[in-house]
């Protein structure tokens, strides 16, 4: 019996990785003989790197960036041949700051540049680009001057970082951007479709959780209609409703207009880099899931992306998840024939989530699931 295991990461708990270790684990105990394949996943977010760098047979670059706050972080991405795997929040991420010092108008993604920079200068000229947990509402200019775009005030000086930056640029230079950058080619993982400005803009549906006040939130759409004019004239299709857009604070926009990108969904991309099409084809069962199993998963989400490829098949599909909430069960018409929360006691949030308890969790689930089961097949 073979099985493939493709499960998301358990956030803040256990990675892709580790979840997927953890339930061969299981199943092996239940049953030693099981042919076994795991497969990290990620749907543009946190563990896209490593599951894609895995997947994709890579390695890891370590380096220091500027950081959100413009202080130095020590980052990692991966690269498979002549491409880059770089998540944008290992920069400029909501997760390296603390709530206090959440503020758009002051962070930055130069960090981002300065890791896209790297990757070009050891060869790369392909990058997946993942954008999912951004501090960040400065329109994506931090990372571009990072490449070499000018953003100029009326002082002719290079504007300062974050989204104040936006409010006193007047015109963007392109001289010295990097010749190397024509050549390469970016595929953004992004599975939201919200335009850079207006109601529905970048400002007014994230800034708030990126620590923007109501009047923050109104000059940054004002100052993010004025960049998306400027834009224009380095390149005309630029568009500022086009879906996506507003992805980590107008970072979208900045890689549609000034790069040779397209936005695609996280999962898509992932699960097509990884090959995992190939391997489920030889597969008997194939397990998948997530930290908590909802409405929200069936909407496109990683496992449901497994799922739908497992079916195109008719390979059986079962899901593991830290909770379950009641309207998960739109996920058994999505392609998953039955899941399993793996808590097994009453405890805190924050004790399921220590990561030698939610593998523990996940060994007895899936070696219980699997003694059932096996006796089935």
């Amino acid at each position: 019996m073979k099985v493939v295991i493709a499960i998301d990461s358990f956030k803040g708990s256990l990675s892709s990785l580790e979840g997927g270790e953890a339930i061969a684990e299981g199943i092996l105990k239940a049953n030693s003989e099981t042919e076994i394949e795991v497969c990290p996943i990620a749907d543009g977010g946190e563990g896209t790197v490593e599951a894609l760098t895995i997947g994709m047979g890579g390695h890891k670059e370590s380096i220091f960036v500027t950081g959100p706050l413009g202080e130095k972080v020590f980052c990692h991405y991966g690269i498979a041949e002549n491409t880059a795997i770089i998540e944008m929040a290992a920069a400029a991420g909501l997760t390296l700051i603390s709530e206090k010092e959440r503020n758009p108008l002051y962070t930055t993604t130069y960090g981002v540049g300065e890791m896209i920079k790297d990757a070009i200068e050891k060869g790369c000229r392909r990058f997946i680009i993942g954008i999912g947990g951004s501090a960040t509402n400065d329109g994506g200019i931090g990372m571009l001057q990072a490449l070499g775009y000018g953003f100029f005030n009326h002082e002719k000086k290079q504007v300062c970082y974050g989204a104040l930056g936006l409010s006193e640029l007047e015109y963007i230079t392109t001289e010295n951007v990097l010749p190397e950058l024509k050549e390469c080619r970016f595929y953004i993982a992004c599975d939201v479709t919200n335009p850079l400005c207006g109601e529905r803009g970048s400002s007014v549906v994230f800034g708030p959780q990126k620590g923007a006040t109501e009047q923050m939130i109104a000059d940054m759409d004002k100052w993010l209609q004025k960049y998306a004019l400027l834009a224009k004239k380095v390149n005309q299709k630029a568009d500022s409703q086009y879906p996506g857009t507003g992805a980590a604070g107008g970072l979208g926009f900045a890689f549609l207009t000034f790069t040779n990108a397209v936005l695609q969904s996280g999962i898509d991309i992932v699960l097509k880099e990884t090959k995992l099409e190939e391997k489920i084809k030889t597969a008997d069962v194939v397990i998948t899931g997530e930290g908590r199993l909802d409405e929200q998963t069936a909407m496109g989400k990683a496992p449901i992306g497994v799922a739908k490829i497992a079916k195109k098949y008719g390979k059986i599909v079962i899901a593991f998840a830290g909770s379950v909430t009641n309207d998960a069960v739109v996920c058994n018409q999505k392609g998953i024939d039955a899941y399993f929360p793996i808590l097994r006691r009453i405890m805190t949030l924050e004790e399921a989530m220590k990561k030698n308890v939610a593998k523990e969790n996940m060994v007895a689930t899936a070696e219980q699931v699997f003694r059932l089961f096996l006796k089935k097949i």
